[in-house]
């Protein structure tokens, strides 16, 4: 396996996995949406997102994460917000690799650390994160503001 930073020319593989992660989360399936919302996160430089590729060059796992600030800290953080392996490739520590990526980023760049969240449902991810070394927040609320 080879894990590395995703680059345009991997658009489409990656879309394909984005729309698939995307339909996890009970969305509809949009593979022009997600080569479209993935091409101006690359092109303008909204977020980082990290690749696993497989022996046979086929993409097979991805984490994205986006730039946020803390004022108190005042510095970077990163929001680790979509990781998502192919369910064929999965148990083989592809999503562990792929967070060492995202840690691996937080310090190339100063960073204060990543922030993550996932529903209380995703049992694979609230056994996976704490292991990874996050740490579940039990002192903050969570809010949230939807149009």
């Amino acid at each position: 396996m080879e894990y590395r930073k995703a680059q345009l020319k991997d658009l489409e593989p990656i879309a394909k996995l984005f729309n698939d992660y995307r339909v996890f989360y009970e969305q509809p399936s949009d593979l022009e949406g997600s080569i479209n919302f993935l091409r101006e996160r690359l092109t303008n430089s909204e977020s980082e997102i990290f690749v696993c590729q497989d022996t046979d060059k086929q993409l097979v796992g991805f984490v994205q994460l986006y730039p946020i600030f803390s004022s108190t800290r005042m510095k970077k953080l990163w929001l680790l917000n979509d990781l998502f392996v192919d369910p064929s490739h999965r148990g083989k520590g592809i999503s562990v690799e792929l967070i060492e990526c995202a840690k691996a980023l937080s310090k190339k760049t100063n960073a204060a650390g990543l922030i993550l969240e996932t529903s209380k449902s995703n049992n694979i991810g609230n056994k996976l994160y704490p292991r990874t070394g996050f740490v579940l927040d039990k002192e903050h609320n969570y809010y949230s503001w939807e149009e």
